[in-house]
């Protein structure tokens, strides 16, 4: 468990990135989307990456949605699970949202204003701009998770399965699609 006032920090960012969601000026800088990869409008999946130490290979989806809700706090071999999660202007946090949360972004936000509160939520997410930071913060931190389109990992982080399934597999569910972007 955290200080109190480690707990008021979290409890500001939180309240922060909830202004910063509803158009209030939080002074919090917002990296322009990516542009479309080749091929136009097919849909692109999303994979979940973890750091190449952990030991993780496969979860179910109830398992890592409690991750990403924050209700899990430690990987399996006890180390701390970091959450990563790119900026609200992201398609893939749209489709994150969509896919693993079933929420939008101001329930997003209310969720982990709540939970830190209550102290329901034992992570709370740590947002970067863009693809190429979730990939180095995963690298550089043994108990992190996130996510980027399949076509932005490379050797320095593992995807991990979920429900058995890779982001190349026809039934993966984690889907970027035109509908996720709007």
């Amino acid at each position: 468990m955290g200080t109190p006032m480690r707990r008021l920090a979290n409890i500001f960012r939180f309240v922060i990135l909830a202004l910063a969601s509803t158009g209030v000026d939080s002074n919090v800088a917002v990296a322009a989307p990516p542009a479309p990869a080749a091929g136009g409008g097919a849909e692109q999946a999303l994979a979940i990456i973890v750091n190449q130490s952990n030991p993780v290979e496969n979860f179910s989806f109830e398992d890592l949605r409690k991750i990403f809700l924050g209700e899990r706090s430690h990987w399996p071999n006890g180390r701390r699970i970091t959450l990563v999660m790119l900026d609200s202007s992201q398609p893939e946090r749209k489709a994150v949202l969509r896919d693993i949360y079933a929420m939008n972004e101001k329930d997003f936000n209310n969720h982990f204003i709540q939970g830190v509160f209550t102290g329901a939520v034992f992570v709370s997410p740590k947002t970067l701009a863009t693809p190429a930071d979730v990939r180095k913060f995963v690298f550089n931190v043994p108990g992190a998770i996130g996510y980027v389109r399949a076509s932005d990992v490379d050797s320095s982080v593992k995807v991990l399965r979920v429900d058995g399934r890779l982001p190349e597999d026809k039934d993966y569910r984690f889907r970027l699609t035109a509908r996720a972007g709007k």
